[in-house]
């Protein structure tokens, strides 16, 4: 059966749909839940731990990181992970700087309960690390999360998993820490058409609201759709947190 949310699920409104994932804090849909558990404990038969750093975002959360970016509240990043001048930007350079690292305010795939983001927790238990969120803690074999990128590029999708960002395709930076469910992103991802987005955003205290609203079928094109596919990974740049 084709899995359908409300508009407010599918937009981070309300977390109705998900379920708190046992052993840890994250909430999940429990299509994704159940899939995740057994690869998890697959992961531990194979000496990896796993655990996720990040799962449902909220349409609140997502919207305050926007607008805090927007007014130069928060730092807006290039794509090579230097600070920017918000008040040098045009209004569209602005949103292309945002967008790069930080997804739209109810088209973040973290709405839906199918995506998330994984690490190894055993190298920040003592408190002497802090998860960054940083390709280089992944791709790169002295990374702390290495090991982990590594199993799940090989194993992850016996799961049904895959990696939405696993390269820049000109859209939203490389996140090798972002897993996604495929049987259920791919059906929601379907479901988030622009005639849903135009009316939330319409009715959202969103910073830059004309300029986003303008270019909406270019953002789902460029940023929401523009995903990998499939199950390949290219190493070719290490920058910043999209967080």
């Amino acid at each position: 059966m084709p899995e359908q949310l409300s508009i407010a699920q599918l937009t981070g409104q309300t977390d109705s749909h998900l379920t708190t994932l046992a052993g840890e804090q994250a909430k999940l849909h429990p299509l994704a839940a159940e899939a995740y558990l057994k690869m998890r404990a697959a992961a531990e038969d194979a000496g990896i731990s796993l655990a996720i750093a990040s799962g449902f975002r909220s349409l609140q959360r997502q919207l305050s990181i926007w607008n805090r970016k927007w007014q130069g509240q928060q730092s807006v990043l290039d794509k090579n992970g230097q600070p920017l001048t918000v008040t040098a930007l045009e209004p569209a350079a602005l949103m292309h700087a945002i967008l790069h690292w930080s997804a739209l305010p109810g088209a973040s795939r973290h709405h839906w309960g199918s995506d998330f983001d994984v690490f190894d927790p055993r190298p920040f238990r003592d408190g002497s690390n802090t998860l960054q969120l940083v390709p280089s803690e992944y791709c790169d074999p002295s990374g702390p999360c290495f090991h982990v990128w590594q199993w799940l590029t090989e194993h992850a999708h016996e799961f049904g998993f895959f990696f939405p960002y696993a390269r820049y395709q000109g859209g939203v930076a490389q996140e090798p820490w972002h897993l996604s469910y495929r049987p259920l992103a791919t059906q929601l991802q379907q479901q988030l058409s622009l005639t849903v987005l135009t009316e939330l955003l319409q009715s959202l205290p969103l910073e830059g609201k004309t300029t986003v609203l303008e270019q909406l079928p270019h953002i789902q094109k460029q940023y929401i759709n523009n995903i990998s596919e499939d199950n390949g990974w290219t190493n070719t740049w290490c920058g910043y947190s999209s967080f």
